[in-house]
């Protein structure tokens, strides 16, 4: 059977203050009142019985991403109870599906990203589950045609594609998975055309990816044998709490897919964009005649440019005179303002709050 599992356990630091340990980025209100997480779970809707759609998250942000979604099982929200990073969560999550499923196809995607034409993203979705269920020792990836030379994201080298069977997407063969460049190898990638942004989405079968843990990534091997084992019974809540801190934090690009053979890529031909920072909002939301981003119920602004503004509370104004590429981000407890240009220095201030005032506003 085939199922899609959400990853939703990144924090957003770099949204702060609206993003907060026990409020991540995919659960803020931003788009029309709507949350990613719940945009994500309904272009799944539209491929998988919501029986079949899972979201793993942080403990500390399982009630909250269980109220963003209505219409998922409530047992179907898995709680990590530590940061494990990506390949903790894949293996998790492949685990549990095979204990049930061995033959399990799983989506996994993530819950940040918004995706545009959404109907190109289904169907690369399905052509990728035709092509692993035809090809089980194989796993597929979703590349983006790279827009400009980010710095931020990693790439992955495709060589040559074909068509295959039942998909209507040509799927080439991945040479290379590339980290995050220097600005210098960006532009050269970009140039080549052989390199495409790295999506972090995958389809393979679960069992596929639990055998390439347990080859390149011995050490989880046995950790998730025991969750798996007593997974749906008395003490499985006991054994997660206790075995799952034991798993090496490290994503799974760098524990499998860099090193696995037989991986392939899908195009997604959509707009996709990572919501990794405020400056992101430019390409997601549309701006004013001056260029301002302005997410609030009610605002006002004289001679501000360039500029985002931002707020959850639909009853709140927003007033500014003046601003000139400056974010103002505001919550209930706390606001940010800061030059767009300023804005990496996020954690850094972070970090001074907390020494200042403790975990009260992080």
């Amino acid at each position: 059977m085939n199922y899609a599992v959400i990853m939703a356990g990144g924090s957003g630091k770099r949204l702060w203050p609206l993003s907060r340990r026990t409020r991540p980025k995919q659960v803020l209100k931003l788009f029309q009142g709507q949350t990613l997480l719940r945009l994500c779970f309904e272009r799944l809707s539209a491929l998988f019985d919501a029986r079949n759609i899972l979201v793993l998250t942080n403990v500390g942000f399982a009630d909250i991403v269980r109220e963003s979604v209505t219409g998922l099982t409530p047992n179907n929200v898995i709680a990590e109870p530590v940061v494990r990073d990506t390949a903790g969560a894949v293996g998790l999550a492949a685990s549990i599906l095979t204990k049930f499923d061995p033959d399990a196809t799983m989506a996994v995607v993530t819950a940040d990203q918004m995706i545009e034409r959404e109907e190109k993203f289904r169907q690369a979705i399905k052509d990728a589950i035709n092509f692993v269920n035809a090809n089980p020792e194989r796993m597929v990836t979703f590349g983006i045609k790279p827009s400009f030379p980010s710095t931020q994201l990693g790439y992955i080298k495709c060589s040559w594609s074909q068509k295959y069977p039942r998909c209507k997407n040509e799927i080439y063969k991945v040479d290379h998975f590339r980290e995050k460049p220097d600005e210098k190898t960006a532009n050269r990638y970009i140039n080549d055309g052989k390199h495409f942004w790295n999506s972090g989405m995958f389809v393979w079968k679960a069992k596929t990816i639990l055998g390439h843990l347990s080859k390149y990534l011995p050490e989880a091997a046995e950790p998730l044998k025991k969750i798996a084992a007593n997974w749906d019974g008395p003490i499985q809540e006991q054994t997660l709490k206790d075995i799952f801190p034991r798993l090496p934090k490290i994503s799974i690009d760098f524990a499998v897919m860099e090193k696995a053979p037989e991986v392939y890529a899908i195009m997604l031909d959509c707009r996709w964009l990572d919501l990794g920072s405020f400056a992101a909002l430019a390409d997601i939301v549309k701006s004013d005649k001056n260029k301002n981003i302005v997410i609030a119920g009610q605002s006002e602004l004289m001679d501000c440019k360039s500029s985002i503004l931002v707020t959850e509370e639909a009853g709140h104004l927003v007033a500014a005179i003046g601003l000139d590429n400056m974010v103002v981000a505001h919550s209930p407890d706390a606001t940010l303002v800061c030059p767009i240009n300023e804005a990496y220095r996020l954690k850094e201030l972070l970090e001074r709050i907390e020494q200042h005032t403790g975990e009260k506003f992080l």
